[in-house]
């Protein structure tokens, strides 16, 4: 059985200029053959076209999205004015009953209150006719 044998010096660059030249041979046959080369253009393009229809598919779908959650939200703000608008109105129908009662009380009050003083005169005349 031998042994692990690494590549020298001398080796390892004959491998790497090997390798350069068989890229520099793949470059250059691309180059060399013009109907290579322009499939190869044509599939770039079709690729950044197709990019460019799906970007344009995404901000589509996206105005779509913003548009749809603004009419959420406006009618979100809709019914957030509806619900504050008749709690408003609910506030001043208690407060308007409230100052009715208040009034109402007022003048029970002062009827009760003059009935009292009536009463007071009445038995102040009663006391000094004598009968």
């Amino acid at each position: 059985m031998s042994g692990f044998r690494s590549p020298d010096v001398l080796e390892r660059r004959n491998n790497a200029d090997a390798v350069k030249k068989a890229m520099l041979a793949k470059f250059r046959a691309v180059t060399q053959d013009p109907v290579l080369a322009e499939q190869r253009r044509a599939q770039r393009v079709a690729i950044a076209e197709a990019r460019a229809v799906r970007a344009a598919e995404r901000e589509a779908a996206r105005k779509v999205r913003e548009a749809e959650l603004a009419a959420e939200a406006a009618r979100l703000a809709e019914i957030e004015a509806q619900k504050k608008r008749e709690a408003e109105e609910l506030a001043a129908l208690i407060a308007a009953e409230e100052a009715e009662k208040a009034t109402q009380l007022a003048a029970e009050q002062k009827a009760a209150r003059d009935a009292r003083y009536a009463a007071r005169k009445a038995a102040k005349k009663m006391r000094r006719r004598g009968y």
